[in-house]
């Protein structure tokens, strides 16, 4: 199995953005009536090549974002990004939900749906072509598309590992 590209990242003085992918009200119904709270998806990201989600639950919407915004700042990873796209094709999967992520040409913009646009925006990417398939369900379409970038390997890496010059890795 190929080794995957997982580097965390502390997170220390960066400056992040929130992004809240989906907010659910979730009723949990007892003797005394029905009990209301609220579980938020949240995706943070420095625009350049950091991003990380988290889950956050709460009684109120407003503290359900916070906690998800806490917990994505603690699980930060770094992905490679080359003249504002990614540097290859890559495909992810978690649970029901698979997702296709290429490389696009200058000034194609984000082309992504929903909870994988606000990951790909977070993390930087300017121009991308991606496709969701199979679940449509936010978490796992978060979940794959990190998946995904996860697995994306830096082109001066692999050139250097390879022991070739970065012109060759593309045109080889």
């Amino acid at each position: 199995m190929a080794e995957l590209n997982i580097k965390r990242v502390k997170s220390g003085e960066i400056e992040f953005n929130d992004k809240l992918v989906s907010i659910n009200r979730v009723t949990k119904v007892t003797k005394g009536g029905r009990t209301f709270s609220f579980s938020a998806i949240v995706v943070v990201g420095n625009g350049n090549g950091i991003v990380g989600y988290g889950l956050g639950k709460a009684k109120e919407v407003a503290a359900a974002i916070t906690k998800g915004s806490e917990d994505a700042k603690k699980n930060l990873i770094k992905v490679p990004i080359l003249k504002g796209t990614i540097p290859h094709e890559q495909v992810g999967k978690y649970s029901g939900a698979k997702v296709f992520l290429k490389p696009a040409a200058p000034g194609t913009g984000v082309i992504a749906g929903g909870a994988m646009r606000a990951v790909l925006e977070s993390v930087g990417v300017k121009d991308v072509l991606a496709k969701s398939k199979g679940s449509s369900n936010p978490h796992s379409v978060v979940k794959a598309t990190i998946a995904a970038l996860l697995k994306m390997k830096d082109p001066y890496t692999v050139a250097k590992l390879r022991g070739i010059e970065m012109d060759r890795v593309f045109n080889g």
